[in-house]
């Protein structure tokens, strides 16, 4: 079956947006479009081996996961001055070269937290509530139409990305099991939306 290739639409680029650390529209374009030809390249050789998509194999969770740091690394080698934080599971993601010994930072103040969710208008859980450059890509997902061969391209539909503190989270409850977290209340939540990037 074939499989159809994803094209990141530059007119929903919000070209008012005012974006730091020398970051640019085209850095996130060319990370989009990285992940976008990932899938492509990948789910074209799956399915002429008669195997499901990636995006069909992976679980929510997981496929998460694997975005992130997908843009996350793309964004990094886009960047005039960002690079990755090489600290694992430190914060933020992209921190600003040379600020940080060897690029390693478990909580550091300069860079920039990427997020993504299925979630549309950008809730999505932390780890913690901070100061913080956050980017939240939106992310949809055809695991619904039939025949699978008939599916839509996993598509990013929204990006944020916002200064955010403290203030802007509420605490989680946490079950006896479960890792507290934080997400943006309503406040945070529109401090986040005025600051979209782009938006099919």
């Amino acid at each position: 079956m074939p499989i159809n290739r994803n094209i990141v639409n530059q007119a929903s680029f919000n070209p008012m947006i005012s974006l730091p650390y020398e970051l640019r529209i085209r850095d996130f374009d060319s990370a989009m479009q990285d992940v976008y030809d990932f899938f492509y390249d990948v789910n074209a050789n799956l399915v002429s081996k008669g195997l499901q998509r990636l995006d069909d194999m992976l679980r929510p969770a997981i496929m998460s996961g694997v975005l992130s740091d997908m843009l996350t690394s793309s964004l990094a080698r886009h960047s005039r001055v960002l690079t990755e934080n090489t600290y694992f599971n430190g914060h933020p993601d992209l921190i600003v070269q040379g600020v940080y010994p060897e690029n390693a930072v478990k909580a550091g103040s300069q860079g920039v937290e990427i997020k993504t969710t299925r979630k549309k208008g950008g809730a999505v859980d932390t780890h913690g509530a901070r100061e913080q450059w956050m980017c939240v890509f939106v992310y949809s997902v055809d695991n619904e139409t039939e025949p699978a061969s008939d599916r839509r391209p996993t598509t990013f539909t929204e990006v944020y990305l916002s200064q955010v503190g403290v203030e802007d989270f509420r605490r989680n409850p946490r079950g006896e099991l479960g890792t507290r977290t934080a997400t943006l209340d309503r406040h945070g939540i529109r401090k986040l939306r005025q600051n979209w990037l782009y938006m099919v």
